[in-house]
């Protein structure tokens, strides 16, 4: 008896915790290298590692689950609580926990295709951030000096878009950014494009094209990539992506969606007839309008040109030149005068000259009236000047007591039914007709009352 309890005493096998982990795992692994789980997911945490981890429940039971960077990065959609989904992977230990979880390689939704999911999410995301917001969307230029093409430079979108600009406005500029529109690498390629020609501001406008294709075709404008170059360029964008049918992100955040590459082509730029017979036609209204302003001018020019006001100014100014013309005259007598009287000196001097060298006496009489010439012409023209300058101080004057100068600042004339100029509120009675003079018009009034 006491034998058969040291045999069986000697044949236990003792296993350490780590060990029995490992070899549970070993089994585990062995058993399921390759499972699919369905399940919706809870307690999902995503690691600033890139890890994924959350847990598969359904109505009975739970599994912790896993899915590491490198798995997770080709995802098309992000994990989130609530959400029923598929997974595929294998079952392991994780032997600090001691738990059993299961490792994801493939995540899928269940019931909606993960591409959907993703584009559903995003959408979502960048509506609540306010990238869809009509406010926010800049309008397009009227003519824009240089279009920018984002999109493949093979293929039938970019002929298109060429062949409709260079019909409508033959000499518009395009520049192309070629660039991949669907795979690996595509989305990155497309917002540097929309980065290049903001950056360089090489456009005025760009169209963001490609032609139509599955969901799987259009998946990069729905990347998140295009969608925040396209929000952040200063340079109008028109997405122009796939059929009229198809909607991508970029359609939501760009200024303008286009159905097709050929009408973004038609929305960027007017007919060049159209500019051609909207500039004629405002260059007729524009000569109409200066016409009718040159006449109204001419009318009221002539209508203060023929008020009485302005014939007393023209009378007092011709007074004054005609005072300025007698001064003239009256200067040149003067002159004259002065003139003979030098002449006359120098004859009776010259009486003289044989008693003197007739040679220097020569000289200093012609010295002397050289002199006097000078002083007479010097004389004549200061006072001249003097008279000119009295001409324009007594013309400054009637331009500042001009009545229409006074009229302008806001005062007014005030004539009787007779024409007389009323001063004192005791030269009219209550009912009597005025006529009032202003700047600019006249205006009819009756006297209704009056302080004296």
């Amino acid at each position: 008896m006491s034998q058969g309890l040291l045999n069986f005493a000697a044949e236990r096998k003792i296993f350490t915790v780590s060990e029995l982990s490992l070899e549970i795992k070993n089994l585990l692994e062995k058993k399921f290298p390759d499972i699919w789980v369905s399940g919706e997911v809870s307690n999902f945490r995503g690691a600033t590692s890139g890890h994924l981890y959350f847990t598969l429940k359904d109505a009975n039971a739970q599994i912790r689950a896993v899915c590491f960077r490198n798995q997770a990065r080709y995802l098309k959609f992000k994990p989130q609580d609530g959400i029923s989904v598929i997974a595929r992977g294998h079952l392991s230990i994780y032997e600090a926990r001691g738990e059993y979880q299961l490792y994801v390689d493939y995540l899928e939704p269940a019931g909606v295709g993960a591409l959907q999911l993703a584009f559903e999410q995003l959408k979502a995301k960048l509506a609540a951030e306010g990238l869809f917001d009509p406010a926010r969307k800049k309008p397009l230029p009227v003519l824009p000096r240089t279009v920018g093409v984002v999109t493949s430079p093979t293929g039938a979108v970019i002929r298109d878009i060429l062949r409709v600009l260079k019909r409508r406005f033959r000499n518009m500029n395009v520049t192309l950014y070629p660039v991949k529109v669907q795979g690996e690498g595509a989305a990155e390629e497309i917002a540097a494009g929309i980065e290049y020609f903001n950056k360089h501001r090489a456009a005025d406008v760009l169209i963001v094209a490609r032609g139509g294709g599955s969901l799987e075709d259009l998946w990069a404008f729905n990347e998140e990539a295009v969608a925040r170059a396209i929000a952040a360029s200063r340079i109008p964008v028109i997405s122009a992506v796939g059929h009229e049918t198809d909607f991508t992100i970029a359609d939501f955040v760009a200024d303008l969606r286009a159905p097709t590459p050929s009408v973004a082509a038609e929305l960027v730029v007017h007919r060049k007839q159209d500019f051609v017979d909207e500039l004629a036609e405002r260059v007729r209204r524009m000569g109409q309008s200066l016409r009718l302003m040159l006449s109204e001018a001419r009318e009221e020019f002539t209508a203060l040109r023929m008020h009485h006001v302005f014939q007393t100014i023209r009378t007092r100014i011709g007074e004054r030149a005609q005072r300025v013309d007698d001064a003239i005259v009256e200067l040149a007598r003067l002159m004259r005068q002065k003139l003979h009287e030098g002449r006359h000196a120098w004859l009776e001097a010259s009486a003289g000259i044989v008693r003197y060298d007739f040679r220097r006496l020569l000289s200093l009489k012609r010295s002397a009236l050289a002199e006097r010439d000078t002083a007479l012409r010097s004389g004549f023209e200061r006072c001249v000047i003097g008279r000119r300058n009295r001409l324009a101080q007594v013309q400054a004057i009637l331009q500042e007591r001009s009545p229409l100068t006074i009229l302008n600042r806001g005062y007014s004339i005030t004539r009787d039914a007779q024409g007389h100029i009323v001063r004192d509120a005791a030269q009219v009675a209550i009912g009597d007709d005025l006529a009032i003079r202003l700047a600019r018009g006249e205006l009819g009034a009756t006297v209704r009352d009056k302080k004296v």
